[in-house]
């Protein structure tokens, strides 16, 4: 009788015997009991044993020519919520299950591979052309099909913009207020880009692909790669507690009895148990970007913990302001300095900053704060003129579409290097620990949040401030994004978060 487990690659494999499995187990206890009688096992009847699949036969590896391997790369859906990637490295073939350990794929002929960490078969059913269909796998008698999933191209993508146009279009028309700039990103290019309404009403200024708007949120996305380049350069580790670079975290209020000093990695994820906001929010939440480490300092004697460190997922705007503090001090250089030096520059955009400069100034769209049938405009120019206060590495980025995209290009591992290597990039968001709900439909990884969608996982982040809200998500495995930013918030404004999961699921099919 055998046990069927489930290994990390997501695919059964025939484990050690039950009877093996009891009686290594029994005899442990035996042990610890000073007990060294032999135990006496019951034999299961042939009516409840579990059938023995016959063995495996033996398999002649052959060489295949690298062109026919890359017919077989790709993405296959094995089950409704698992999905298997084919890739392929010189002459090697390898699979990997969403989350899992990749382990390699020997040829026996043109279409059908071995492997040889256990008892699994795979075929691959092609078109005319050579390019894979779909695979079945072959294990423990039974074969399960999986088809494989169709990446979108330029030209699908494009030709799929003008649906997302019409819904966009539709949308504005039903929340005419301020402005919504559309952007859609295929590796490493922005293919289109359209712009609804305007950057400023009163002086009827249509919004265009130069139009600046603030982000909010979104800004945390740089400040996790600030954390991503600092750990690659090895002058930080993530495990590192926090009060190693920044001991005014100690002033924290309610630290729990013999709880261990927070970390990086838990300020990154929302998971360092801190209150989302300082008590007496409003007066911390002013003030000139120069200043905001001094006043993130000001108010963490008035933020308390809610939660014990890293017992759960509690998304904390402090948090990441004193990540970013922290990361100021590991690198010897401030915030404000380094994320221009080491990530706008270097991804050429220019456009982008966290105040308000001489360059980016003629182009900003004026923030509108619209909600039963009212609209304001002095809420949102009264904070562009009077600062964020600590809300610098959680929310004070200003951006266009065109500056943005190059960012989720970069996201999505098309480089540059010289930002962070593309390895780095992609073992710290498909290995970093995610801090996911019940459901597993959605939660926080290194470098952003993830959403579960029908056939792939949408990674990005949304982001809010007074008069302005943005989306940005990509479907990574097909190097596909979508930028939503508007420069109107509340109920009778668009939905920048909505509209950006949708475009990105009529992408993505």
């Amino acid at each position: 009788m055998k046990l069927i487990r489930k290994s990390r690659t997501g695919l059964a494999l025939i484990g050690f015997s039950l009877f093996t499995f009891l009686g290594v187990a029994i005899w442990r206890k035996s042990i610890q009991n000073n007990e060294t009688r032999p135990r006496a096992f019951p034999l299961a009847a042939k009516d409840t044993a579990w059938q023995v699949p016959g063995p495996s036969r033996e398999h002649k590896q052959a060489t295949v020519d690298k062109r026919i391997l890359d017919g077989y790369v790709g993405r296959y859906q094995l089950a409704p919520n698992f999905i298997v990637k084919i890739t392929r490295e010189g002459d090697h073939l390898y699979t990997q299950g969403a989350g899992q350990e990749r382990f390699e794929l020997f040829p026996e002929s043109e279409k059908e591979y071995f492997a040889k960490i256990g008892p699994i078969e795979v075929s691959f059913n092609t078109d005319d052309r050579g390019i894979a269909t779909g695979m079945v796998v072959h294990q423990e008698g039974r074969d399960t099909e999986a088809k494989r999933i169709v990446e979108p191209t330029a030209a699908s993508a494009n030709a799929r913009c003008a649906a997302i146009d019409s819904m966009v279009a539709d949308d504005f028309v039903k929340h005419p207020v301020g402005s919504v700039t559309v952007g859609v990103v295929f590796g490493k290019q922005l293919i289109w880009t359209k712009s609804y309404g305007n950057a400023d009403m009163e002086k009827k200024l249509p919004a265009n692909k130069d139009t600046v708007y603030r982000i909010g949120s979104i800004t945390k996305m740089f400040t996790a790669l600030m954390l991503e380049q600092l750990a690659d350069a090895d002058k930080v580790h993530l495990s590192d507690p926090v009060e190693k670079y920044f001991s005014e975290v100690n002033s924290v209020q309610g630290r729990f009895s013999g709880a261990p000093p927070i970390t990086l990695i838990q300020l990154a994820t929302h998971t360092s148990g801190l209150d989302r906001e300082p008590g007496d929010t409003e007066k911390y939440v002013q003030g000139p970007v120069s200043d905001w480490e001094k006043t993130l300092i000001a108010a963490l004697p008035h933020t308390r913990y809610a939660f014990e460190p890293g017992t759960r997922f509690s998304y904390s705007n402090i948090g990441f302001a004193t990540l970013g503090a922290a990361l100021s001090r590991a690198s010897g250089q401030s915030y404000v300095e380094y994320v221009p030096k080491h990530i706008f520059e270097p991804l050429g955009m220019a456009h982008t900053a966290f105040d308000l400069t001489p360059e980016i100034l003629p182009h900003l769209s004026r923030g509108y704060l619209a909600d039963e049938g009212k609209v304001d405009a002095d809420m949102a120019e009264h904070e562009n003129k009077g600062g964020r206060g600590y809300k610098v590495p959680n929310g004070a980025i200003y951006t266009t579409v065109v500056d943005l995209a190059r960012f989720a290009s970069f996201l999505m591992g098309q480089g540059p290097d010289r930002v962070l290597k593309a390895a780095s990039l992609e073992r710290n968001l498909t290995q970093s620990a995610v801090q996911a709900d019940f459901q597993l439909s959605n939660g926080s990884v290194l470098g952003g949040m993830v959403i579960r969608r029908d056939s792939y996982i949408a990674f990005g982040h949304s982001g809010a401030v007074a008069g302005y809200q943005a989306g940005l998500y990509m479907n990574r495995a097909a190097t596909i994004g979508v930028i939503m930013l508007a420069n109107a918030l509340g109920g009778d404004a668009v939905d920048t978060n909505g509209l950006a999961l949708k475009s990105l699921d009529m992408l993505s099919k």
